[in-house]
C-alpha cells in the first residue's frame, strides 16, 4: 500500500510538472504573436482603427468555440483533447503573419482566437483537477508558467524584431517547434475520461448570479492585461517614437512582471489574503496606467506597463478560485467566469484600437487606468469561503479567503 501511495504521489507530481509545461507552451505562442503586431500591421497596410477591428476577431472566434471544449474533452478524454487543441493553437500562430490584407487577417485571427480559447479552457480544467488531487493551491503558479512562456515568446519576438527577421519566417519556425513541444508535454498530464453514461456538458455554461461580480472584477484585470500585451509595442513606437526593438521590449517588461508575481502568487495570497492582494494590486496597476498616460519618454512608459502587469497578475487565478466557491455548481461558475474573463482579454485590443482611432492611444490607456482602479473598488467580492482540502481532495474545513490564514 505504501508503494502504491508513493507511486500515486509521484504520478501527481509529474502531472503537475506536465500541466505547468502546457501553460508555458500556450503562453509562448501569445508572446511570439504580441511582439510582432507592429510588423503585421505594416505588412497588411492597415490603419490603427482597422488593426483594432481585426483584433476583435480572436474574441469572436473564442466566444463561439470556447464552450465546445468541454464537449470535446467529454468525448476524447482530457489528455487526448488537450493534445489536439494545443496543437491547433500552436499551429495557428503562423496564420496572422501570412495574411496579405485586412480581410485575410480577420479570418486568420478568428482561427487564432478559436484555437486559443478551446485549448485555454482544456488546460485550466486539467489544472483545477490537478490542484484538487494535490490538495494545495497551484493555479497562480500555473498562470505564472503561462506568463513565463509569454516572456520567452516575447523575448524571441524582440530579438527577431531587432534583427529584422520576417515575421512569416519567425512564426512558422516558432509554430513548428511549439507544436512538437506541446505534443511531448501533454503526454504527462492526467488522463481523465468521462463515465460512459455521463451526460455531455452543455455547450454554453451560464454563470450563476453569485459569480457575475467576480467575473466583473476579473474583467477589469484581463482587459488591462490584454490591452497592455497587444498594444504596448505599438504605444511605444507610435506615441513615444521608440525603435522597433525597444517597442517590442516593452512587451517583455510587461510579461516579466506578470511571470514573477504569478509564480510567487500562492505564497503572497497565503500571507496577505485575496482581498488585500487584489486591492494593493489595483493601486499598483492604477499608478502604472497613469505612468503610461503621462509618460514623457519610453523609459517611464515601459515602467508603467511593468506596474500594470505587477498589479493584475494574480487576479485571474483568484477569480477562478473564488468562482468555484461562489455557488452550488463550481464547474459551471468557473466556466462562466472563464468566458467573461477570456472574452475581456480578447475584446480589449479592438476596443483600445477603436478608441485610439477616434482619439489617441493615450486616451485608450486612460480607460485602462480607470478599469485598474476598479480592482481597488471590487476586491471585496473575492472574500468567499475556501474549502481546505485533504491530500485526497476532500473538503476538511472552511476559512475566509480574505484573511491571512486562508488555506493554501
Amino acid at each position: 500500500m505504501a508503494t502504491e501511495a508513493d507511486d500515486g504521489v509521484r504520478q501527481l507530481r509529474r502531472a503537475r510538472i506536465a500541466i505547468a509545461a502546457v501553460f508555458c507552451v500556450h503562453g509562448t505562442v501569445t508572446g511570439n504573436f504580441a511582439t510582432r503586431v507592429p510588423w503585421i500591421q505594416d505588412h497588411t497596410g492597415v490603419s490603427t482603427g482597422q488593426l483594432g477591428l481585426a483584433l476583435a476577431f480572436p474574441a469572436i472566434g473564442s466566444s463561439l468555440t470556447m464552450p465546445l471544449s468541454g464537449a470535446i474533452t467529454h468525448r476524447f478524454g482530457a489528455r487526448r483533447a488537450l493534445r489536439g487543441l494545443l496543437a491547433l493553437w500552436t499551429l495557428a500562430l503562423a496564420l496572422p503573419a501570412l495574411a496579405p490584407n485586412l480581410y485575410t487577417l480577420c479570418a486568420a485571427l478568428f482561427v487564432f482566437g478559436a484555437t486559443a480559447g478551446m485549448s485555454d479552457v482544456a488546460m485550466n480544467a486539467l489544472g483545477v483537477e490537478t490542484e484538487d488531487r494535490l490538495g494545495r493551491s497551484i493555479m497562480s503558479g500555473l498562470h505564472g508558467m503561462w506568463s513565463a512562456g509569454a516572456l520567452i515568446g516575447s523575448t524571441a519576438g524582440t530579438l527577431a524584431a531587432h534583427l529584422g527577421v520576417d515575421a512569416r519566417v519567425h512564426h512558422l519556425v516558432a509554430a513548428a517547434v511549439l507544436t512538437a513541444l506541446g505534443a511531448l508535454v501533454c503526454g504527462g498530464v492526467l488522463d481523465l475520461h468521462s463515465a460512459p453514461d455521463e451526460t455531455p456538458p452543455p455547450r454554453f455554461a451560464r454563470p450563476p448570479r453569485s459569480a457575475l461580480l467576480i467575473g466583473l472584477v476579473a474583467f477589469c484585470a484581463v482587459f488591462a492585461e490584454g490591452a497592455s500585451l497587444d498594444w504596448s509595442a505599438v504605444y511605444l513606437r507610435d506615441t513615444m517614437d521608440a525603435s522597433a526593438g525597444l517597442a517590442a521590449a516593452s512587451t517583455t517588461a510587461f510579461t516579466l512582471t506578470m511571470a514573477v508575481v504569478r509564480i510567487a502568487g500562492d505564497k503572497v495570497v497565503d500571507r496577505f489574503g485575496a482581498v488585500r492582494t487584489v486591492r494593493c494590486g489595483g493601486v499598483l496597476a492604477t499608478v502604472g496606467g497613469l505612468a503610461v498616460v503621462l509618460a514623457p519618454g519610453p523609459a517611464v512608459a515601459m515602467g508603467g506597463f511593468a506596474l500594470i502587469g505587477l498589479g493584475v497578475a494574480v487576479v485571474v487565478p483568484l477569480a477562478f478560485a473564488a468562482a468555484g466557491r461562489s455557488g452550488p455548481n463550481p464547474s459551471q461558475a468557473i466556466a462562466g467566469v472563464a468566458t467573461i474573463t477570456y472574452t475581456s482579454g480578447l475584446i480589449a485590443p479592438s476596443t483600445i484600437g477603436g478608441i485610439a482611432d477616434l482619439t489617441s492611444l493615450v486616451v485608450s490607456f486612460g480607460l485602462v487606468t480607470l478599469l485598474a482602479l476598479g480592482l481597488v473598488a471590487g476586491a471585496e467580492v473575492l472574500r468567499t469561503g475556501v474549502r481546505a482540502r485533504t491530500a485526497g481532495g476532500g473538503a476538511a474545513k472552511a476559512a475566509p479567503v480574505g484573511s491571512t490564514d486562508a488555506a493554501p
